[in-house]
Parts: C-alpha cells; structure tokens; sequence
C-alpha cells in the first residue's frame, strides 16, 4: 500500500501523518473542504496542498485509485469520496488504524488519560532523544528539538499519544483502542467529550474496556493520586502488569521545582505539581525502556515544554504573560493550582475561553464549579462564533457566571471588551502579575504580547 489518500488531509495530527508517509517515499494525496495554518503552509512546502478545496470522487475512482484510504475525522459519512472508496472496496483506515498498521513491528508505547498526554509523551521523547535511543512517534503538539509532531522510520520504538476520542465516523471506538501497547501510562481520569460521552460513566467505561483489550502482561503505569485512575485498575479485571507513579518530592526555588532525587537535587524547566507528576511518569516509562535513572534526571532537567502547555508568551519587568491549553475543569485547576504555587507573591489574573463542544455546552458547564478560585481575578470568556460554528444555542452569560460558582467572576463574550478589559487589569498593580491564558482556541485571534503592565 504505497498510494495513499487522505480524507480531511487538513487535520492538525493527519497532515502530520501524511507529511511523515510521503517522507518514507509514500505517495500521497488528500482533499478536504478547508485547510488553516499551519496545516496549510505545511502540506504547501511538501506539494501536497489540494489544487482546489473540497471533496472529489474522481481522485478515488481516476485511473489510478489510491491502495487505501486514511479518514479523518473531520469527514462525515456523506462524504462523496468516502462513499466512493466504499464503492470501490478501496480498505478504509482512521489514523490510528493505519499508524498501528505501519508500526506493529515495533515496540509500542501509548501514553493514555484525560490531561497530560501530550508532556508525558514530549517527556519521554525528550529523555530518548537525549540519550541518542532511535525511535518514532506521534504527538499532539510541537515539541521543542523535533521538527514535526509525527516520525515514522524503521526504528524498532515508537512513542504514541493516545487519545480517548473515536477515531472516524466509520469506526467510532477510541483511538487509544487500536494501538495495542507493551507499554501504556494511565495519567487522569476526568469526564471530558460531552458530544460523544453523554454520561461520565460511559467515558469512565472507555479507559476500562482499553486496559482490558491489552495483552497478558502488558506493562501499565499509573496516576495514583487519581482516584479514578486507581478505580480503573483494581476493577478491569486486565492480566497487566500495573505500577503505581505520584509527585516526587520537590521544592521550589525562584519559580521553579528541584526534584528532591537519590542523585541529588535536580532544578527543573517547568513548574507545577502535576508536571513532576508527568515527569515521575515519563522517568519510569524510559527506565523500562532501558535508560537508567541518573540519565533520566539528567535529560529531564533540560525539558522545557510541549508547545501551549504553561508556554510563556511575554515577561516584562512587572508582567508574566503564559498560555496552556488547559480547558476541562481538572485542567484549569491543576494549571492555576500550579501558578499559584510557583508564583505566591504575583497577582493572579486568570483569563479562559470556552471553546471545546463540551465547554460550550449548558449541560457541562457544571462541572466547572470552583475551577477558578485559585485566581486573584478571573475572566470567563467565549465567542458566539465559537457556538455557531459548533451548532450550541446562545449562552446566557448569568448562567455561565453561576455556574462557575465566584461571585467576582467576569463574563465576557465580545473580542474587544476581552482585550480591553485584561489591559485594564494588568496595569498599575503594586504586585508583579502574572496573565494566565487557558484556551484550546485563539481568543478569536487576540495578539497578547500587546499586553502591557505601563
């Protein structure tokens, strides 16, 4: 199967999968009826921008159709050049399905959870790399001293994100199910994904039924400071070899952890409790993986951060301006919890977007409860683009402001008031402060490094 297409070649982890083939000497194609940056600029320089946007049968059934097609998960079951390839018998592959199929020769590691996937796999990738290991992967984001967020090669390891959304609209199980892994990490467990998940336990059953599809033995680490991760475990009834990971002991000196170590203190370049929970993770993947602990420590203390995962944006004399992607209720909290400790004497202002589907949605919205107490002033924030682009009827801001349970809590649902209204935060404080930005969207597009404390 050298010809491959892809339907919805646009997506962020898709075109990255297309760009990875073609570099193995694949010849590829793909349509989609939108494609952004950096999508668009990426799949540009490789020559493989569609000519025009949209779907066409005729690049399925032409006179050289594709060996198999790769479906994202962006393309509906009407789509015309699905249809087509169902026609032809042409074999249909989500991307998890085809990535198991170009590596189920290697040793497969998946790191899985509801938060912390994407920094405990560029952790273990960081720790492999600094220690010169050959291996793949898949990630779903940049990652500092890696050029693309997929490689594939004839290396014998690869490194995978797992994640617990379907994998396409025609086979609709979680990705996480088709990996198979030797060696799985377990980080959180916390209801997310509202349109497909409609009760928590039925997203709760989703971890479950994946520990249980993993062969005898199969090594699993896991969070145990997550009640539910711990819950998952001890009921799935899975023949795994399971192991336990939490915090290590840490300290913190002018911002940052010192890992508390048997080699000695180790100063890291992240903060926050749940990023050396991450790291404790990572270490002990790569332990198995053969890299000795000392090694381990010392490659972790030059990793600086998966891309919009407590990134910084802007530092002035008297300002600290970070993103993340933080936006389900465990995340804002562990991401504010984080700030907080590592920065006791800034003022806090925490700005966040709804902006995933579940987020948006009025039914959700409780689980947001307290989520933005850690804050010294806090700003809710959501587009009704967002709402319209998604389909969710109008949101009453009131409600959104009850539901977040803090009286000071401002909501606001206009791009220019949003911006107007962090300048006028941020200035004339006596206190450094430090904007945190929580989104896995754009603020419609805000240019935050004009943020300014004068």
């Amino acid at each position: 199967m050298r010809n491959i297409h892809f339907i919805a070649i646009g997506g962020a982890i898709m075109h990255q999968l297309a760009l990875a083939l073609q570099r193995q000497g694949y010849q590829v194609t793909g349509s989609d009826d939108e494609i952004n940056d950096p999508a668009k600029s990426n799949l540009l320089a490789a020559g493989l921008l569609p000519e025009k946007f949209g779907w066409f049968p005729e690049k399925i059934t032409g006179a050289t159709p594709p060996d198999a097609i790769v479906l994202g998960m962006h393309a509906r079951a009407d789509n015309p050049e699905l249809i087509a390839a169902q026609k032809a018998g042409i074999p249909i592959y989500s991307f998890p399905q085809y990535v198991y199929e170009v590596s189920k020769n290697k040793k497969r590691v998946v790191v899985a959870g509801s938060h912390g996937k994407t920094t405990i796999t560029s952790m273990i990738m960081h720790i492999l790399k600094h220690q010169g290991i050959q291996f793949d992967y898949l990630v779903g984001a940049r990652v500092a001293g890696f050029e693309q967020s997929v490689q594939l090669s004839d290396a014998p390891l690869i490194i995978l994100e797992g994640d617990e959304y379907p994998a396409s609209v025609v086979e609709k199980r979680p990705k996480i199910f088709f990996y198979h892994p030797h060696i799985s990490v377990l980080s959180g467990i916390a209801w997310d994904h509202i349109n497909v998940f409609p009760t928590y336990e039925n997203y709760f059953s989703q971890f479950i039924q994946y520990l249980q599809g993993m062969d005898k033995g199969t090594s699993v680490y896991y969070n145990n400071e997550d009640t539910e991760v711990a819950r998952a475990i001890t009921t799935c009834g899975a023949e795994i070899e399971a192991t336990p990971y939490q915090t290590p002991p840490f300290h913190y000196e002018d911002g940052f952890p010192v890992m508390d170590t048997v080699a000695g203190p180790v100063k890291v370049s992240v903060f926050g409790r749940h990023n050396l929970l991450n790291m404790q993770a990572a270490i002990d993947v790569c332990m198995e993986l053969g890299v000795s602990e000392a090694n381990c420590y010392q490659a972790i203390a030059s990793f600086t951060g998966a891309a919009r995962r407590l990134e910084k944006v802007k530092e002035d004399k008297n300002l600290l301006v970070y993103r993340d992607f933080a936006h389900a209720p465990s995340k804002l909290k562990a991401t504010l919890n984080a700030v907080r400790e590592a920065y006791p004497t800034h003022h806090l202002i925490a700005c966040f977007e709804l902006h995933t589907f579940s987020s948006l949605n009025a039914q959700f919205l409780s689980e947001y409860g307290h989520s933005m107490d850690a804050a010294d002033e806090a700003i809710v924030f959501f587009s009704h683009h967002a709402l319209s682009m998604k389909g969710l009827p109008n949101l009453d801001p009131a409600v959104v402001k009850q539901y977040f349970d803090r009286d000071d809590l401002n909501i606001i649902d206009n791009k220019s008031i949003l911006e107007e209204s962090v300048q006028i935060m941020v200035a004339g404080k006596e206190k450094p402060v430090f904007l945190l930005l929580m989104s896995s969207g754009t603020f419609d597009g805000i240019d935050w490094n004009a943020v300014s404390s004068q």
